[in-house]
């Protein structure tokens, strides 16, 4: 998932689409975008489907404005449907307002129920009208901050919202720092993204992060800060830069593709493999596999080819979809691996799946040795932060070891990325969540304590 939110800018839902646009790779589920007009109506429009399929000029020319917010949905496939299509937009007493939201509440049920039990009525399974229902304003002349900063301090995991009313915007990430969250600027207004290579899209110029745990209100009387807990942490999520995010993307100081290949460069003096090529999986594992190729002095070589019109597999919402998937996105290049020692560079295993196929591709099309090398470590945790993998069940390195794993993907040999390199791979950082990698979770997990141990 990923937000998007802008303030005092004209052609307001020209830039979210553009931005939006941007950062379909976070998501092709569904998408949706929220404007004020000139009168302070706010217009919302979303639906099923990607941003080029969702909006037509017809949507774009009748919600422009100065104010808006936008978000591109990926769900797992209990969450999925109209319902859970964000921005959610909701009318109330104190001025009407709407929501939008990136990332994963983990006492998301425990909240639920007390709010039930108190005669809530939840029309979705997401996060963002959880909050909604959390922001109490018992006091119509009371700022709204102070009744979201009382609602974040109730909630725990990783998310980055974004809460518009017809004349402020707000923006607010976790205490932990998991997801990216950054302000740009265009002229006199600002943008707020969950990605920075929305900026140079729309652009717009890079102004700082959003901190841990700090809530940004943007208005016309510019932008003011808050913090809504005293023990904030800078928890990155390491599946921010090996996977999700786009290359000309930067986080917290570092840009995804130099992170990337100096982690493909620190993979080779881990992992050597005596071999002829290098091939990166596209799109996300192309860095890594470039920085593979130059410190082994091998040629990288573009021996997978990706349908561009196809989504990302690991994002799609059922293992069937996933398996069906892979054939029609990727096809090897048979002139480049024929008679060739493969090293394939990946950046992750999840399931396995994808790279059983993969390797069998690369076999068929003449490839004589496949050695797989993963620019990240063995994935044995499930996350609950916003990547989908929330059962040990659907982790092959969870349920085998890496000599068996290599049997399983029928590959010649297989190796995995460091802890320690996964970290020192980004400049300047000290600390990530590496959770999914090694188990140890910043938060509480609450209802999620059952599916650690299953």
């Amino acid at each position: 998932m990923s937000v998007l939110g802008v303030y005092g800018i004209e052609h307001v839902s020209s830039i979210l689409y553009y931005g939006l646009h941007t950062m379909q790779h976070r998501g092709q589920e569904g998408c949706g975008m929220v404007c004020v007009d000139a009168d302070g109506n706010m217009k919302r429009h979303r639906g099923i489907g990607l941003v080029s399929e969702v909006f037509k000029e017809q949507h774009i020319s009748a919600m422009d404005g100065k104010i808006g917010i936008g978000h591109v949905l990926y769900t797992g496939a209990d969450a999925r449907g109209v319902d859970n299509l964000q921005p959610l937009y909701f009318h109330h007493g104190s001025g009407d307002f709407a929501l939008a939201h990136n990332g994963n509440v983990v006492n998301s049920k425990v909240l639920t129920d007390i709010l039930e039990r108190k005669g809530s009525l939840f029309h979705s399974h997401s996060d963002a009208e959880l909050l909604a229902h959390l922001i109490k304003k018992d006091d119509p002349d009371e700022p709204r901050i102070f009744s979201i900063i009382e609602a974040l301090k109730q909630m725990e995991g990783a998310f980055a919202f974004l809460i518009m009313t017809k004349n402020r915007l707000y923006a607010c990430r976790d205490k932990y720092g998991f997801h990216p969250l950054s302000i740009g600027k265009i002229d006199d207004g600002y943008v707020v993204s969950s990605e920075t290579c929305a900026f140079d899209t729309i652009g717009a110029e890079f102004v700082r992060d959003i901190a841990p745990g700090e809530i940004v209100t943007i208005d016309k009387k510019g932008i003011r800060s808050s913090f809504y807990s005293d023990d904030c942490r800078c928890k990155m999520c390491a599946m921010e830069y090996i996977y999700f995010a786009r290359p000309d993307s930067d986080i917290e100081g570092c840009n995804v593709h130099a992170y990337r290949k100096e982690s493909g460069r620190r993979l080779f003096h881990e992992a050597p493999a005596d071999a002829d090529i290098v091939v990166g999986v596209p799109d996300s594992s192309l860095s890594a596999a470039q920085g593979y190729s130059e410190a082994s002095g091998m040629p990288y070589e573009m021996g997978l080819i990706k349908n561009k019109y196809v989504g990302r597999t690991f994002i799609q919402p059922s293992q069937s979809l996933r398996e069906k998937g892979v054939r029609m996105k990727l096809s090897p290049v048979r002139s480049i691996v024929n008679g060739k020692r493969v090293v394939l560079v990946d950046d992750s295993i999840v399931r396995g799946t994808t790279s059983r196929r993969i390797v069998g591709m690369l076999r068929e099309a003449g490839a004589t040795e496949v050695h797989v090398r993963i620019a990240s470590p063995t994935m044995t945790h499930p996350c609950f932060y916003g990547v989908d993998t929330s059962t040990l069940e659907e982790l092959m390195l969870a349920r085998m070891n890496i000599e068996d794993a290599c049997k399983a993907i029928g590959a010649d040999s297989l190796a995995f990325l460091s802890y320690e390199a996964t970290l020192k791979s980004a400049s300047g950082r000290s600390d990530m969540c590496l959770a999914c990698f090694d188990g140890k979770y910043p938060t509480p997990l609450y209802e999620h304590i059952e599916d650690v141990n299953k």
